[in-house]
């Protein structure tokens, strides 16, 4: 649903309790539809699939909130523009482990949009670190990581940086490195 068809339902929830309070003398109806049109209000600047999905993840159900999320269409439209970031950053959780090669796009959108959370700027920052690490850009995984462990005040993600840290110190194979046992052989044979 659009954003701005949310703040019309509110403004007429608004005026048809004022209505009922003043003119029909119905106060106790004209409260409580008053009162309801905080939801609307409130659907304005928290969209309801990002929260049903947000619900989903933590209950460790991604298919459902990846489901969710794929009913926003335009979220330009459809979000405020606080909720952007949390978009694209719903939407790389929801990718990690089916195209790991799609996330760092959406989580480098999602900073750039911004997360109000310290925990969820950490996680983004943590997935571009193992990004960074998995392409070989060990110099920028290890700045990425740093971000990451200084963003984490709580310490829920200490044993991951922990195990990417020690990932950093693993000898990596690059893509031509040639066994130094073997002779040389020339151009074309």
């Amino acid at each position: 649903m659009n954003k701005n068809i949310k703040l019309v339902i509110a403004g007429l929830l608004i005026i048809l309790g004022i209505y009922m309070m003043f003119f029909t003398r119905s106060i106790g109806w004209g409260v409580v539809v008053f009162l309801l049109s905080a939801f609307p209000i409130l659907l304005y600047f928290k969209n309801e699939y990002i929260l049903l999905a947000f619900w989903y993840m933590r209950k460790n159900d991604i298919p459902k909130a990846a489901k969710w999320l794929s009913q926003v269409t335009n979220f330009k439209s459809q979000l405020h523009k606080s909720q952007y970031g949390y978009f694209h950053y719903l939407q790389g959780l929801t990718l990690a482990q089916d195209n790991p090669a799609k996330v760092e796009p959406l989580m480098r959108k999602a900073l750039e949009y911004g997360l109000n959370m310290k925990q969820d700027r950490a996680m983004a920052t943590l997935n571009l670190a193992a990004t960074a690490i998995s392409k070989g850009r060990k110099q920028e995984g290890q700045k990425l990581l740093e971000e990451a462990k200084r963003l984490d005040t709580a310490g829920l993600m200490t044993d991951q940086i922990k195990m990417m840290k020690e990932q950093l110190k693993m000898p990596s194979m690059q893509k031509h490195m040639h066994n130094p046992n073997m002779r040389q052989r020339g151009k074309y044979f």
